[in-house]
């Protein structure tokens, strides 16, 4: 073995042992103040759209739950805003482009998912008008009932600047549609938390084939080794039987209310789980106070949406 090899080796060896300590924490937080989120439920005759920034978020954000989606007879369909290209992992943008569609078109077929909608704007130079656009055209064609969505729990710009076209193209839907949808903001690196998290995923029962899924995004190993520990820490924290994917559910008018505004005058400040345990922790604990405000705006919105004029 290389000394390059042996040094990675026992930095995985120091990290999974740092992570017991931070289990620890976690276990002790959901026996002291139980978890309040619900289990994660579907009709079996949902139609599911999943908004993915970049190919991978997809997979890291809600691989499992997808996976839970088919099995119970929902209809799904993911849909790629960005191509990628800015990772770093290959020799020019176009080839790292290339490289990551065919790493999503894996990742879907290993899911069974027959539908990918490669939207495939190039990162970091595109029109919100145009995404915008498209996103309009992908709710009023598909017509779905739950949309996975990045949101502004999270520090990446692209993330943001999707978020915020999502919004906007909800905005632009008719009054009956906005009210069948169920919006549920899911986490890429940063932890939502317990403050907002109120819907969990079981993903035990599809750990292997998610993790297949996974796998596919060989260009993106590093970003993706956190996703099992995250997904270890929820269920401690919410005291689930196994694994778990969080999501904070929303309807799509809350949804496009918190995200409405240009995303540059968005607050708070992120930390994500990175590939290693060291500071985990922070990741939990950087930005509660704009989750607790945010999930405060939330509620307003609710109760207002309930109110009659």
């Amino acid at each position: 073995m290389s000394f390059s090899s042996w040094l990675k080796a026992a930095r995985r060896r120091a990290s999974s042992l740092v992570e017991l300590s931070w289990r620890a924490g976690f276990l002790a937080a959901g026996r002291v103040a139980p978890s309040r989120a619900l289990p994660w439920s579907t009709t079996g005759a949902d139609r599911v759209l999943v908004i993915a920034p970049h190919p991978d978020d997809e997979a890291i954000a809600c691989s499992g739950t997808m996976l839970r989606h088919i099995a119970s007879g929902d209809k799904v369909l993911i849909a790629i805003a960005t191509d990628g290209r800015l990772s770093k992992q290959a020799s020019t943008p176009d080839e790292m482009a290339a490289v990551r569609k065919d790493e999503a078109v894996l990742a879907a077929r290993r899911l069974g998912i027959a539908q990918l909608e490669w939207l495939g704007l190039p990162e970091g130079a595109w029109e919100m008008s145009e995404l915008q656009a498209r996103l309009l055209a992908l709710l009023e064609r598909h017509e779905p009932t739950i949309v996975y969505a990045p949101s502004r729990i999270d520090f990446h710009p692209e993330h943001f600047s999707v978020a915020h076209a999502l919004a906007r193209a909800i905005d632009s839907l008719c009054v009956a549609s906005v009210a069948r949808i169920r919006v549920r903001a899911y986490q890429v690196q940063v932890p939502l938390t317990r403050i907002l998290t109120n819907v969990v995923a079981d993903v035990s029962p599809v750990l292997a084939e998610s993790a297949e899924a996974l796998r596919a995004y060989e260009s993106q190993a590093g970003s993706i080794e956190s996703v099992h520990r995250r997904r270890r820490y929820g269920a401690l924290a919410h005291r689930a039987c196994g694994p778990v994917e969080e999501f904070w559910e929303l309807t799509a008018d809350q949804y496009a209310e918190l995200h409405r505004g240009p995303s540059g005058e968005w607050l708070g400040k992120f930390r994500g789980v990175r590939r290693f345990a060291w500071t985990d922790p922070l990741a939990y604990w950087l930005g509660n106070t704009e989750r607790r405000r945010l999930r405060a705006a939330a509620a307003a919105r609710l109760t207002a949406q309930r109110i009659p004029a």
